[in-house]
């Protein structure tokens, strides 16, 4: 553990000293692929007591990418530092909503690459997996929810060769978002015809 005391002057009056512990994880072997060997030095504030404790925190910095992820496609795929909104009322509402459709873009992204037989049904709904079905046909109808991500990718772009890694975030959103404009023009279609 290590003490670290605030800056000089005035703050050193206010802020009492830091207790600290580092972490110093190194990759002894490699497990497989090109990457570099880990070799993590990490500082934190909370209670390391035992190598559980110690793995623990790398356990939660191993998952640190997920939260930037999550606020990548908050900020870049729904663009939520374009909003005009004036009140902070309204900028957490609209906060809030972009919330829920980035957790789903990153949740599909994720249970893709993990699971490959969960029903489509789980993440989407069924007008969605019509008009998923009627967009893009296949040749064996499965109710894969994979197989639905991939056509959603397709919307936003996704090429889907052999040599190309699985789809990740921003062909998803991009996907979502044509799938969404769509749903909405055969909603109106239906009022406006009548079936």
């Amino acid at each position: 553990m290590i003490h670290i005391k605030p800056s000089y002057g005035p703050k050193s009056k206010i802020y009492p000293d830091t207790v600290v512990t580092i972490i110093h994880a190194k990759e002894v072997k490699k497990s497989g692929g090109k990457r570099d060997l880990i070799d993590w030095k990490l500082i934190t504030n909370l209670p390391v007591e035992s190598l559980a404790d110690a793995v623990e925190k790398l356990q939660w910095y191993a998952l640190r990418w997920k939260i930037e992820v999550f606020f990548k496609i908050l900020k870049s795929g729904c663009k939520i530092e374009d909003s005009k909104l004036r009140t902070a009322e309204g900028l957490c509402k609209y906060i809030a909503i972009n919330s829920i459709l980035a957790w789903r873009i990153f949740w599909m992204t994720m249970i893709n690459r993990e699971g490959q037989n969960i029903s489509a049904l789980i993440a989407l709904t069924e007008i969605e997996i019509k008009i998923l079905d009627h967009l893009k046909p296949d040749l064996i109808k499965t109710k894969k929810l994979s197989d639905y991500i991939l056509k959603i990718a397709k919307l936003g772009g996704y090429l889907a060769r052999s040599s190309d890694p699985p789809p990740g975030n921003t062909v998803i959103w991009r996907g979502l978002q044509r799938l969404t404009e769509i749903e909405l023009g055969v909603e109106i279609g239906m009022k406006l015809v009548g079936n």
